[in-house]
């Protein structure tokens, strides 16, 4: 319930503070001193947007704070979500700068307009005759039924479960367009896969295959050089060997007369046996080496294979070809993975369906047996405020199909009038009939579940009498279960409430200001009086206000 509201500069308003207890507080005043005004100012805390042109002074920054006590509304959750400390205490706080800048705060913690408005949309329901037009909603007629006839518990599961479905729905639409791309590329990815493995690459072939190519190309000029070393060093008359091993004869025998050469002698001897190595080894690598068209014509047919394969997909060396082609045998994979994965998902999605449709139709029975209840309440209190003709149906359909809210529509069909039939109030109902019934029906969720508190702003237009005071009574009614707050001009109304405030307004220093304060019992009798008799307090007014508070 809100239990403090602080507001300044905002409107006519320049600093104020209100305290509201429970049960129910009555808001009178002149028009334009200042009732609307406050409404605007809490609705800013309500996380509804700013306005910088309702800053009194544009020099000054506007602050509007409230303090709720939350301890029964269930919020738990929300602060859970955010991320947000919870106190049974809640302040909410709104500051908007001469520039229209606004800043937002739960509690201290700064916060985005959309978080304060969904937190304040459950702390308070602020109905004007403008806004009963709400009821005409489909989505709100079966709230209104669902809060009499199904637990909240049962309808946060099926709308848990609800949305599981269309999350596992939205999934499966994405993983079969992504199958039948998949599948429009599969020929293509096929063909490549199949082209990559015949060619029977292996990692290191194309560097053996340039080397071998490259040998190929030049065996003449290889085999001529071979050929040539060979010659010098073994064949040829007087050759490098021979000539070596002169010296080395002629330093064997210096050195036995002097000692350094034998190292040098050795040295010699070792370079000898390497020589006639290397030319035993050239002889045979000359041997070996032969011009072989054929090969060469083999060898340019293999590369030029692995050249083509490489220009297609664009990489430069064998290795990445084999990493292409396991990379192709994994999208044909992923095809088959994708059909399993759409196949268990049809699965989900039909096993989710067929629970929901067995907790949609026990929702939906427990609607259909309330249904009768809920006309009969509603009318019995129409008829309290005056509309003792009044009809009022609910018509509930059974659909096939499931949705966020089960398989139920809901239709409110009323008539004010007799011999009239009941018509879908958007059709038939005035601006005053739908606010008695908006009455009647918030009575009825105020009765059976606890609502935050209810701001009822003039929609007691058009009544007066003893009609005004039924409507008093039965606002006094809702008030033992939640907070009631009525800005009216009937004092029958305002006769009923637990407290009253009054709105009026001042010039100070040639500026105007509206204030709020509340009355003391004589002030409310007087104020009472007041409002009976045109501002004219007789004492016949007096005995009648007085009566009003008797009667309270």
């Amino acid at each position: 319930m809100l239990q403090h509201l602080s507001v300044e500069n905002y409107a006519l308003i320049r600093k104020l503070n209100l305290s509201f207890e429970k049960g129910f507080t009555a808001i009178t005043g002149e028009t334009g001193a200042g009732k609307s005004i406050l409404l605007g100012a809490l609705s800013l805390i309500l996380g509804n947007r700013a306005d910088t042109n309702a800053l009194y002074d544009s020099k000054k920054k506007c602050v509007v704070e409230g303090t709720f006590n939350i301890k029964n509304y269930g919020l738990h959750s929300f602060f859970e979500k955010h991320d947000l400390d919870y106190e049974h205490e809640l302040i909410l706080r709104r500051e908007i700068n001469s520039s229209g800048k606004s800043r937002a705060f739960i509690n201290d913690t700064p916060v985005r307009l959309p978080q304060m408005k969904e937190l304040g949309a459950r702390l308070v329901d602020i109905h004007s005759q403008n806004k009963t037009l709400t009821l005409n909603d489909s989505d709100v007629q079966l709230a209104v039924i669902d809060s009499v006839a199904v637990e909240s518990s049962d309808l946060n599961h099926y709308r848990k479960e609800f949305r599981e479905l269309k999350a596992l729905q939205k999934k499966y639409v994405e993983l079969d367009e992504q199958e039948k791309q998949s599948k429009a590329d599969i020929d293509y990815y096929q063909y490549l896969f199949n082209e990559l493995q015949e060619a029977h690459l292996s990692e290191e072939e194309q560097e053996e295959a340039e080397a071998e190519l490259d040998t190929q190309n030049h065996s003449e000029s290889i085999k001529s050089s071979l050929s040539k070393g060979s010659y010098a060093l073994t064949e040829e008359e007087n050759s490098i060997i021979e000539q070596l091993k002169q010296i080395y004869a002629d330093a064997s025998a210096a050195a036995a007369h002097h000692q350094p050469l034998q190292g040098l002698s050795e040295r010699l001897n070792s370079a000898i046996i390497e020589l006639e190595d290397i030319s035993s080894e050239m002889q045979s690598l000359s041997e070996d080496i032969s011009y072989n068209p054929e090969r060469i014509e083999e060898l340019n047919n293999r590369l030029n294979v692995i050249y083509e394969l490489q220009q297609k997909h664009r990489v430069n060396t064998v290795s990445e070809l084999l990493d292409k082609m396991q990379e192709l045998q994994e999208k044909l994979d992923s095809v088959s993975g994708l059909e399993m994965e759409l196949e268990q998902l049809k699965r989900e999605i039909l096993h989710k369906e067929n629970h929901l449709h067995e907790v949609a139709d026990q929702i939906s029975e427990k609607r259909k047996q309330e249904v009768p209840g809920v006309e009969q309440e509603v009318m019995n209190t129409l008829k309290q405020l005056g509309m003792a003709d009044a009809v009022f149906n609910v018509r509930h359909r059974k659909t096939g199909e499931i949705g966020p809210h089960g398989k139920d529509e809901i239709t409110f069909a009323f008539s004010a009038n007799k011999g009239v039939a009941p018509q879908p109030i958007e059709k038939i109902a005035s601006g005053g009939e739908l606010s008695r019934l908006m009455l009647s029906v918030k009575s009825l969720i105020a009765s059976k579940t606890m609502l935050p508190t209810v701001i009822f702003d003039e929609i007691d237009s058009g009544v007066s009498g003893d009609i005004a005071g039924k409507t008093g009574n039965i606002m006094k009614k809702m008030s033992k279960n939640i907070q009631v707050i009525a800005i009216t001009h009937l004092p029958q109304i305002a006769g009923k409430s637990d407290d009253h405030l009054f709105a009026y307004k001042e010039v100070e220093n040639g500026k105007t200001y509206s204030h709020l304060k509340k009355l003391l019992p004589e002030q409310r009798v007087e104020e009472l009086a007041k409002m009976l008799s045109d501002n004219k307090v007789t004492e016949a007014a007096l005995a009648t206000a007085k009566q009003l508070m008797k009667s309270n």
